[in-house]
C-alpha cells in the first residue's frame, strides 16, 4: 500500500496535469482537446507517482512513456513533463547514482526522440536543452539524497556499535567490581574470624584460671566483630559508588590490623615519602590482611616481620617463622592467588612459598606511574 503522502502526490499531479490542460494553463504545446485518453495518461502517470518508491525503475519507465503517448496524441500543455522529472529523481534516492544515471540518460534520450518525432522539433533544439538539464537536476539531487541516506544509516550503525561496545564494556567492569567485592568480603571476613578465632582459644583456655583475662579476650571479640561489621557496612555501601577503590581499608589502619593479627609483628618502616595512591594503599593493607589471616590459619608461626620500603615501588614483605603447613593458594580471588591478582591488577608483582626459616610473602607494587597517570587529564 502506498504512503498517504505518495498518493497525495500522484493525485496532486493528475490533477494538475488535467487541470492545466483545460484552463490552458502552462508553458505552450500541443492543442488537442482533452478527453478519456488524456484523463487516462494524467491518471496512469499519477498511479505511477503514487507507486515509486516501490516500483522505481516500473515507474520512470510508465511516466516516460505517458508524456510520449500525450504529446502524441496532441493534448494540450507541457505539465506532463513533471511525471519524469519526479521518476528520475525516485529512482537515484532509492537505487543510488548509477541507477539514477541510467535512468536519467534513458529520460533525456526519451525526451529528445518525443521533441523530435511528437512535437516536430530539432534534435537538439532550445526544447531539448530547456528539459534535459532538468532532468539531470533531478538525478543529482536524487543522487545527494540517497548519499546523505547512506551516511545517516553508517553512523546509525557506527553508533549502534559504539553503543554495544559500551555496553560490552560495562558488563566486563561490572564482572572486574564483582570479583574485587568478593576480594574484599573475603579478606574482612577471612581476618575477623581468624582473630576472633585465636581470641576465643585464649578465652576457653584461660576462662577458669584467669577469667579476668577470658574477659579481656571477649571484649577484644566483641570490638572486632563490631569493627568489621561496620567494615563490611562501608564496603557494601561502596557497591553503590563508580570506584570501589574508596572502599575502607588502608595502611593508615595497619596498627589495628598488628593488634588484632593474633601473633607477635615486628613492624619495619623505610623511606621518608609515605603517601601512595588510594589504589596502592588499599591493595597493600589487604595483600599484608591476607598474609597475617594466612598466618593463624596455616602456619603454627610465634612471630612474624613486616617490611614495607617505600619509594616508587612500594615493597611489602610478609614473613614468618611457622613450619611448614597447607600452603594458602586458593583460586577464585582468595589467599594468595586472590592476592597475586590485586597486585597484578596494578602492575605489581607478588611471590610466596617457603624460605629457610619460614614463609614468606613479597610484594611490589608501583607508586609513581600510577601517580603520574592520575595526574594527567
Amino acid at each position: 500500500m502506498p504512503r498517504p503522502a505518495d498518493l497525495a502526490l500522484g493525485a496532486a499531479l493528475a490533477a494538475l496535469v488535467l487541470i492545466g490542460g483545460v484552463l490552458a494553463v502552462g508553458p505552450p504545446g500541443p492543442s488537442g482537446p482533452l478527453d478519456l485518453g488524456a484523463i487516462a495518461l494524467a491518471v496512469t502517470a499519477g498511479a505511477a507517482v503514487a507507486l515509486r518508491q516501490r516500483f522505481p525503475v516500473a515507474c520512470l519507465l510508465i511516466v516516460n512513456i505517458a508524456t510520449v503517448a500525450w504529446f502524441h496524441l496532441d493534448y494540450h500543455g507541457r505539465l506532463i513533463t513533471i511525471a519524469p522529472l519526479i521518476g528520475c529523481y525516485t529512482l537515484a534516492a532509492h537505487r543510488g547514482p548509477k541507477a539514477g544515471v541510467l535512468g536519467g540518460l534513458f529520460t533525456a534520450a526519451v525526451t529528445v526522440l518525443a521533441v523530435r518525432l511528437a512535437l516536430n522539433g530539432q534534435w537538439f533544439g532550445d526544447q531539448v536543452f530547456n528539459a534535459v538539464p532538468l532532468e539531470a537536476a533531478a538525478t543529482a539531487l536524487g543522487a545527494a539524497v540517497h548519499s546523505h541516506r547512506a551516511f545517516a544509516a553508517g553512523a546509525r550503525d557506527r553508533a549502534e556499535r559504539i553503543a554495544q561496545a559500551r555496553s560490552d564494556q560495562t558488563r566486563r567492569q561490572a564482572a572486574e567490581e564483582r570479583l574485587e567485592i568478593a576480594r574484599e568480603l573475603h579478606d574482612v571476613f577471612g581476618h575477623t574470624m581468624a582473630a576472633i578465632s585465636v581470641q576465643a582459644g585464649v578465652a576457653v583456655h584461660v576462662m577458669r584460671r584467669r577469667p579476668e583475662q577470658a574477659a579481656e579476650a571477649l571484649n577484644t571479640i566483641k570490638r572486632i566483630s563490631d569493627e568489621s561489621l561496620a567494615e563490611v557496612q562501608v564496603l557494601l555501601g561502596a557497591m553503590r559508588t563508580p570506584d570501589l577503590r574508596t572502599a575502607t581499608g588502608g595502611l593508615a589502619k595497619l596498627d589495628k590490623l598488628l593488634d588484632t593479627a593474633g601473633v607477635k609483628v615486628d613492624l619495619v618502616v623505610r623511606g621518608e615519602d609515605q603517601t601512595v595512591p588510594v589504589a596502592v594503599d588499599l591493595a597493600a593493607y589487604r595483600i599484608i590482611q591476607e598474609s597475617l589471616t594466612n598466618v593463624r590459619r596455616h602456619a603454627r608461626a610465634s612471630h612474624v616481620r613486616l617490611e614495607l620500603t617505600y619509594g616508587d615501588v612500594l615493597e611489602i614483605v610478609v614473613k614468618d617463622d611457622g613450619e611448614p603447613g597447607e600452603v594458602p593458594t586458593t583460586i577464585g580471588g582468595h589467599g594468595i592467588d586472590g592476592m597475586r591478582a590485586r597486585a597484578e591488577k596494578l602492575g605489581g608483582t607478588l611471590t610466596a612459598g617457603r624460605v629457610e626459616d619460614g614463609f614468606e610473602v613479597r610484594c611490589a607494587l608501583p607508586v609513581k606511574n600510577l601517580a603520574a597517570e592520575k595526574e594527567t587529564p
